[in-house]
């Protein structure tokens, strides 16, 4: 009767679903009658509504040992077995319940809802093996509707949310079986693998040798473990022989560690903006864009890459992708350096749409004003009009366009302010210098006129020598 009374005022809070002291009254209701099923079924239905799920089961398990007709007993450890993912034990469960009561319609519910979750994992298992990642995570999503309380689906999904860049949805999920189970190998395995995937390698290697300690034969553990202990250990080197001006060995090691582990794409991308700093020390250019191109597309907020191959670009007159490039940094960081970099390139940018004055006249940037005069004699010489009289008229035709090209060039080159401008990257004519109105011819005779003058004369036909005076 006092076992009853305790049973009774139970019930009365579970109703009013006050589960705490629900589950109070029912443990008063066993101590004082431990050999009634109903008070462990009811028991366990309360745990099951405060999520301890585990424990509901060896109640449920209980009541039916002293009762194996307890249909209650069966359903409720059934549904433990299923909240916590384990369908196959659900199934088995469900079965004798229809065996005691074929009609019961919860049972037949229940027992399908256990082989939608048996075939959700079969189909999981195959998708994670062919790397379908995204798969897997609806897959376990779909099953933790049914097993709320599944460890090893919740640790699949966080794997998978890793293994998908996803970090912090699956750092949330391992935390959260933490906090139940701070002992979870497999737990502290995802948390040391979303620390290692996002380039923090020692405090990865924490978690790793922490999961390891807690499962000494955790495989997953101990190779990405290994994995992270070789990646720093290469990387640092990596470092080391480039501050030490060690350039092709700093390549090497930094190739080493790119094949290390391809999915760890956060380390890899800066493993290949590295290995390309080093070809851009090597001159090697063309292989530098081509390190910082993969870096970027392994990790398209990589500031760095950007700049490193923007740089690249430059330095082998790729203005346009230059500019590109230094854009995507400026949107991203609008520094004041960021916008002078920019602008650098925009400058060069349109200098590389006018003609090279320089290239015409075959010198170089730097060229002294002797040099300039010197160039432009032996240019104009070489493409005047008069010297070409005798060739085909398409010949006579691209001669006159060159020599026009050698005065335009001397014009501006010779005129200190004008080249400023021009090599400052400002247009000429909208400073008033027509370029195409301006008479070669008179910059020649401006040049070569006066006392001491210059004449071509004909020694036969097409032939002519050069006469100063």
């Amino acid at each position: 009767r006092e076992a009853e009374a305790f049973k009774e005022q139970g019930n009365a809070y579970y109703a009013k679903k006050d589960y705490n002291e629900a589950y109070n009254y029912y443990t008063k209701a066993i101590d004082t009658c431990p050999n009634n099923a109903s008070y462990y079924g009811n028991r366990a239905a309360t745990l099951m509504m405060l999520g301890r799920f585990r424990e509901a089961l060896e109640d449920a398990q209980q009541s039916v040992r002293l009762d194996d007709s307890f249909v209650r007993g069966h359903l409720r450890e059934g549904k433990c077995h299923l909240s916590l993912g384990n369908a196959m034990a659900a199934s088995r469960c469900f079965q004798r319940v229809l065996e005691l009561d074929h009609k019961n319609t919860q049972a037949q519910q229940e027992l399908k809802n256990a082989t939608t979750v048996l075939e959700y994992e079969k189909i999981a298992e195959v998708d994670f093996e062919k790397r379908d990642f995204r798969k897997v995570v609806f897959c376990m999503d779909r099953a933790l509707e049914f097993a709320p309380a599944c460890h090893r689906f919740k640790i699949l999904k966080a794997e998978c949310l890793a293994l998908l860049g996803r970090y912090p949805e699956a750092q949330s999920v391992a935390s959260d079986i933490l906090r139940m189970d701070s002992t979870n190998a497999d737990a502290l395995y995802v948390r040391g693998l979303c620390l290692y995937y996002e380039d923090c390698i020692e405090k990865a290697v924490q978690f790793f040798v922490q999961a390891l300690r807690m499962a000494p034969d955790h495989e997953k553990a101990c190779l990405a473990c290994r994995n992270a202990k070789a990646l720093k250990a290469k990387k640092e080197d990596g470092n080391k022989a480039f501050k030490k001006g060690n350039y092709k060995l700093a390549y090497e090691l930094y190739t080493e560690a790119l094949g290390i582990d391809p999915n760890n794409i956060k380390t890899n991308a800066k493993l290949y903006c590295n290995r390309g700093t080093v070809n851009s020390k090597l001159r090697k250019l063309e292989e530098a864009i081509d390190d910082c191109t993969n870096a970027v597309k392994l990790d398209d907020t990589y500031i760095k890459a950007y700049l490193r191959r923007a740089q690249c670009y430059m330095d082998t007159e790729q203005y346009e992708d230059a500019v590109r490039d230094y854009e995507k940094v400026y949107q991203t960081e609008k520094t004041k350096e960021h916008k002078q970099l920019l602008k650098n390139a925009q400058v060069e940018l349109k200098k590389s749409k006018r003609k090279d004055y320089y290239k015409i006249l075959g010198v170089d940037k730097n060229a002294s004003e002797d040099e300039i005069k010197k160039a432009y004699r032996k240019r104009a010489l070489m493409h005047h009009p008069d010297r070409h009289s005798g060739a085909s008229a398409e010949v006579q035709k691209e001669e006159e366009k060159k020599f026009k090209e050698v005065g335009e060039a001397f014009t501006i080159l010779s005129d200190p302010k004008k080249k400023a401008r021009y090599d400052s990257g400002q247009d000429l004519e909208e400073d008033g210098l027509n370029m195409g109105e301006f008479d070669a011819n008179n910059i020649f005779k401006a040049f070569f006129g006066g006392p001491g003058g210059f004449s071509f004369e004909a020694s036969g036909p097409g032939n002519f020598f050069f006469q100063f005076g």
